[in-house]
């Protein structure tokens, strides 16, 4: 079996284990999202959106088990500060958190008193705060949620402060927004765009955000133009690497949006995860399976 790794820049090279493989963990899915690795339990738990299910993958033994069913067509999930599970939930519209005992607590579910679209990915920032997306792909078919009409009428990035229970909209220009990431010193908020999908002449680009004081953005230049496909879920590394899920498996680019090479995946992709004790296995989350490969490089964020 060949490499599954695509050099297009000698830079990638320190990136990638010239033996490792891409590895089929699961398969079975309807279209898998949303994998987040839980290290003290040796697991990654993923979102199958249209059978409204979450799995659970177990490190140790390579065992998949149902971790939650009926779960309102979840899609992206993180750990906040604390290691409690956060969850967009596209068909209740909603973004929840999982409390340790289990119980689960509403972290967003309106924005002026009107229903929210269709929450998909998010991520928690190291002062405790959630920013999520909120494009209207779950509301769009039954296929992945409730065939609904926008009540807000737009497709806001948001900021939840959990000090203050207070949520704003932090960028409110986005065609589709998707998934998220911060650099490593979270002076950067990188936003995904995949209004290609449904639109062909949408965009399908990366971008770049300056993150300034009390939690306000600025800027928002388009870092890079991403193709084949539809951008999706995204993960940086500590090297400040962006690693972007595409068409063709999962693109890696520089912080300055150059791409430098590829991890080759044999089916759509939609999101990536880097877990394992070391943090340098890369979780990826394809449309039917969840893959995984090990490179040389580690997540940047904990959790």
């Amino acid at each position: 079996m060949g490499s599954p790794f695509e050099i297009l820049d000698k830079r990638f090279r320190k990136l990638w284990a010239p033996i490792a493989q891409l590895e089929t963990l699961h398969t079975g899915m309807r279209f898998s999202e949303g994998a987040v690795y839980f290290a003290e339990h040796r697991c990654v738990l993923f979102s199958d959106i249209p059978n409204s299910r979450m799995l659970r993958w177990d490190e140790e033994t390579g065992q998949v088990t149902v971790f939650r069913s009926n779960q309102s067509y979840s899609n992206g999930n993180t750990r906040d500060r604390e290691g409690r599970l956060v969850t967009c939930e596209q068909g209740a519209r909603r973004v929840t958190r999982t409390e340790i005992d289990g119980s689960i607590s509403i972290i967003a579910d309106k924005w002026k008193g009107k229903r929210l679209n269709s929450p998909n990915d998010v991520v928690v920032k190291s002062d405790g705060t959630i920013w999520f997306t909120d494009p209207t792909y779950g509301i769009s078919s039954y296929f992945e949620g409730g065939k609904a009409e926008s009540e807000i009428g737009n497709r806001n990035v948001y900021r939840f402060d959990p000090k203050n229970g207070g949520l704003s909209v932090v960028v409110d220009d986005f065609a589709q927004p998707n998934g998220l990431a911060f650099s490593p010193d979270e002076t950067i908020l990188y936003v995904v765009d995949s209004g290609i999908a449904p639109d062909p002449d949408g965009p399908h680009h990366i971008r770049a955000f300056e993150v300034a004081e009390k939690g306000t953005l600025r800027g928002g230049r388009v870092l890079v133009e991403v193709v084949p496909g539809i951008p999706d879920g995204l993960r940086v590394d500590v090297e400040g690497n962006i690693w972007c899920t595409a068409a063709d498996g999962v693109q890696c680019f520089t912080a300055q949006g150059e791409l430098i090479g590829k991890v080759r995946v044999p089916e759509v992709c939609a999101n990536v995860v880097f877990g394992g004790p070391l943090r340098n296995r890369l979780f990826i989350c394809g449309s039917t399976s969840l893959y995984a490969v090990y490179v040389n490089t580690r997540g940047a964020q904990v959790p």
